[in-house]
């Protein structure tokens, strides 16, 4: 491997890629939820085709496909797909994202110069793995967008490479979905297309873990029609859906939040909200590792929903409930084949295995239950989906070696 020349060329690809604004929209009936999103698929789509990819497809939903052919003598192994997103997260922007390059990264808390804030290590004790790195920090402005752009670019610098070094493989899919941060990403995701046997989303964040292990996840939205009269003449009558919305909000278990939760624990957070005496609207996610805890969940909104229209009459509250993505833990564990694959690559490049369950979800949850079984791999990226977000350089160099490992090494048929 050519390390001077492919760094800099993984650093510029995902510096461009970040340079792009893909921000997806919560609650937009189309995919993709953005148009600005087909900004970076175009450039993929081009970009696919000028590294030498066959089959390359950019379709109306903004789902890019390519397809490295096997080698000869590698046909009749099972093909492999590397699958990443394109979008960032509506919960920041990432507009106009302004990276700040820090060689050789001292240990020390760093400023981010667009708002004087710190990327503090007591937040992110990574951060003292990434001594003598070259660490990519936002300027606070913004997020950074490696989650996922570091993973388009740690696929497409590997495919580069496995055609530049010659290395023997099977067939070689490419997915990049959109809408992944809405819960939308595998939607239209295309499996007669992409002819993957097994498939790995590149969306983590320490490069050595390998996760097949993820969130239960739905969202719940309350919403709640109130009666305003003038409040001189009120009682008996005003129905103050605010009010009420904060009463609802209080009747969901308060150590049940993100702030209070770790490794498996589930919560419901509330996400947004708004409204007047009038009306409100409560929006909230719900996560569980366990699927009978996460139904018991979305059961007791139900339950909330029921009382307080006991309370305050039929049609006050109504509920929309949605799930979003299962845990991909059933499916992996009838096809350990794949787990145990990427195992080997990573522990091969000398990295610490590290397999805990992911406090989220990626593309590879839903597609491994439509029967693509599809673990997640890190990216070398971390504090994602706000100011605090970073990654580094070599972080990438890892993830793209693990790539180019399974590339290499398909299972066979």
């Amino acid at each position: 491997m050519n390390i001077g020349g492919n760094d800099m060329n993984l650093q510029e690809r995902f510096l461009k890629y970040v340079s792009i604004h893909t921000m997806s929209e919560e609650d937009v009936d189309q995919i993709p939820s953005t148009q600005i999103q087909f900004d970076l698929g175009r450039v993929l789509e081009e970009e696919m085709k000028q590294i030498g990819l066959t089959n390359v497809k950019l379709d109306d939903h903004c789902y890019a496909y390519g397809l490295l052919p096997a080698t000869a003598g590698m046909e009749n192994v099972k093909s492999v797909g590397f699958i990443a997103h394109m979008d960032t997260a509506p919960a920041f922007s990432g507009e106009n994202v302004k990276p700040q390059i820090i060689p050789n990264y001292d240990g020390k808390d760093v400023l981010l110069k667009g708002t004087n804030q710190y990327l503090k290590v007591s937040d992110f004790p990574n951060l003292t793995s990434l001594v003598g790195k070259t660490l990519i920090t936002t300027d606070g402005t913004t997020l950074l967008g490696s989650d996922d752009k570091a993973g388009i670019a740690e696929i497409l610098t590997a495919i580069e490479e496995i055609i530049s070094e010659n290395i023997p493989h099977g067939d070689i899919w490419v997915g990049i979905t959109p809408d992944e941060e809405v819960g939308c990403g595998s939607d239209k995701f295309d499996l007669d297309y992409f002819k993957a046997d097994y498939a790995y989303t590149i969306d983590g964040d320490y490069e050595g873990e390998i996760a097949y292990e993820n969130f239960n996840a739905a969202s719940a939205h309350f919403h709640i029609q109130g009666v305003n009269v003038h409040p001189g003449s009120a009682k008996n009558i005003m129905k103050n859906a605010a009010s009420i919305a904060c009463e609802l909000h209080c009747m969901l278990p308060a150590q049940e939040a993100p702030e209070y939760t770790e490794k498996r624990e589930g919560f419901y957070m509330l996400s947004d909200m708004q409204g007047d005496n009038t009306k409100a609207t409560l929006s909230y996610i719900i996560r569980d590792h366990d699927f009978a805890k996460f139904q018991q969940k979305q059961d007791y909104c139900k339950q909330v929903t029921e009382l307080l229209n006991l309370k305050y009459g039929e049609g006050t509250v109504t509920l929309q409930l949605k799930e979003s993505y299962r845990n991909m833990l059933e499916i992996m564990e009838k096809n350990f084949e794949v787990i145990e694959s990427a195992q080997k690559a990573i522990t091969k490049i000398g990295l610490p295995l590290i397999s805990t369950p992911v406090r989220g979800g990626t593309d590879g949850a839903r597609l491994s239950f439509m029967g693509l079984p599809c673990p997640n791999l890190g990216t070398g990226g971390y504090g994602f989906h706000g100011p605090f977000e970073h990654i580094s350089v070599e972080g990438m160099e890892n993830a793209v070696k693990i790539i180019k490992e399974l590339a290499a090494n398909p299972l066979s048929k």
